[in-house]
């Protein structure tokens, strides 16, 4: 069990930690590749949607079931993902549309319209970067007690979880990094920001998982499970392909979509050979 405490632990750490790659891409190219974005965010959102339909629904529906008839059981489930879909809800609503990455879906270019971004003053351009860091720290949260809970229970699912998290944490790091340069000047200063709002996510897996462990029957993980897979879905649909579809004209962020669900259903079938 310590094992695998460690393990979740350090997969939740890996996907919130993402956040750097994307203030290091911002830092390192003077233009962001769009269309890899693009693929990135559809793929990232298809991987959601799979894992959810298909492997966390009917496994939240069959801890339950342990406790409750089968029919009661798949009720429950629905229910309980509906509420995690409105748990997400909330937090978006709480937080200002301008600092929310979930209301800001395009991605801001470093080097791109350099005349409007110098015309902005520090202050405010500081200001937007705080905000935005305490807006992704805040959807993190719940992110990294998903991914910690699903790798703890199935490293498998977990971990291709994590992958899609940590794609999708990328142009959120760019999205922290972007104005603190802007406004300081220092690439150290936006990456420290950009670092700690990632850290939320193994932050959201050890506090979450404290408060609840001792509560951790396979009734509670099935509700927490079709959470999990509401918030994903939510994650999806609100943020990745939003985020996609902004990022690049045509449809790749449908072939990234298509090549995430094929991708993981190639890999969870050759896994179980």
């Amino acid at each position: 069990m310590e094992s695998g405490l460690i393990l979740a632990f350090l997969v939740t750490l890996g996907a919130g930690l993402a956040t750097g790659i994307g203030s290091t891409l911002a830092f390192f190219s003077k233009t962001t590749n769009k269309s890899f974005f693009a693929i990135a965010m559809g793929f990232s959102a298809g991987v959601m949607v799979y894992l959810s339909f298909v492997e966390i629904i009917p496994k939240s529906t069959k801890y339950i079931a342990e406790t409750i008839p089968a029919v009661q059981a798949s009720a429950v489930a629905a229910i309980a993902m509906v509420g995690g879909m409105i748990v997400m809800a909330i937090i978006d609503a709480l937080v200002p549309s301008s600092a929310n990455p979930h209301e800001n879906t395009e991605i801001e270019l470093l080097g791109s319209d350099q005349e409007r971004s110098e015309a902005r003053a520090n202050k405010v351009l500081l200001r937007t970067g705080l905000f935005v860091a305490l807006a992704i720290a805040i959807h993190n949260f719940p992110e990294g007690l998903a991914t910690f809970l699903l790798v703890l229970d199935d490293p498998q699912i977990g971990i291709a979880l994590a992958i899609a998290v940590a794609l999708h944490n990328i142009p959120e790091g760019i999205a922290v990094s972007v104005p603190v340069y802007y406004a300081t000047k220092s690439k150290v200063k936006a990456f420290r920001l950009s670092f700690l709002s990632g850290l939320a996510e193994p932050a959201g897996a050890v506090i979450g998982y404290l408060l609840l462990a001792q509560f951790l029957d396979h009734f509670v993980l099935g509700i927490l499970f079709a959470m999990v897979a509401g918030v994903m879905v939510f994650l999806a649909i609100d943020t990745l392909l939003p985020t996609a579809r902004n990022s690049a004209r045509g449809h790749l962020s449908v072939y990234g979509f298509i090549a995430g669900v094929a991708v993981m259903a190639a890999s969870l079938v050759l896994l179980r050979l």
